[in-house]
């Protein structure tokens, strides 16, 4: 039996050990993001992806490292008539997987944006963070096993950046755009917001 399949038994069979939570099983921090100024303006689908594939693993690496998940992605979006709005999308389930971070912030992207204007500034934020630790509910239909996997790739992209620098290794969409593609997300300032201030 797989490792999930020890899980759905334990669960089945009212088998858990670990301690109960605490009510109010949140997150000190509120939510962490990263924002830029693109190189140059962006023009096409391609270019928003590019930048926020950067903005995503940036966000989802901090998630990681400090043991959060998000359950609402926000992004912003500023063209070069200095026009900007933000949208957010509640997540079914809380994640610090970067692909899962980056498709909900391309898909608001998409339904959100009618390219009247070239973009010049792109921010994504993962906010109502829980601690990675949560009890979740498990998605009938999804594929627990490939979120596993997901999450274990971008841990071993983290570890792999941290020894060797942060263009060590990358994603084939960011060899698309020289220019776009040096931008560094990893060395941004991430802003988390503390439960001090709200």
């Amino acid at each position: 039996m797989n490792e999930i399949g020890n899980v759905l038994w334990a669960f089945a069979n009212g088998w858990d050990e670990d301690p109960v939570c605490k009510e109010g099983y949140e997150a000190p921090v509120k939510s962490i993001g990263n924002s830029t100024t693109t190189p140059r303006d962006l023009e096409n689908d391609l270019d928003v992806w590019i930048i926020q594939i950067a903005l995503a693993e940036s966000v989802a690496a901090r998630l990681r490292k400090h043991g959060f998940k998000c359950k609402t992605v926000e992004i912003t979006v500023r063209d070069n008539g200095l026009y900007s709005f933000s949208r957010q999308i509640h997540l079914r389930q809380p994640t610090n997987i970067t692909n899962e971070i980056v498709t909900a912030a391309f898909q608001l992207f998409k339904d959100n944006y009618k390219w009247e204007h070239p973009i010049r500034s792109l921010g994504i934020r993962a906010s109502d963070l829980v601690l990675d630790d949560i009890p979740v509910q498990l998605d009938l239909f999804g594929n627990q096993e490939k979120k596993e996997k997901l999450e274990k790739l971008d841990r071993t992209v983290d570890e792999i950046r941290r020894r060797f620098g942060y263009f060590s290794i990358q994603r084939a969409a960011m060899y698309q755009d020289k220019v776009l593609s040096h931008l560094d997300a990893g060395t941004h300032t991430i802003h988390p917001h503390s439960y001090f201030h709200g």
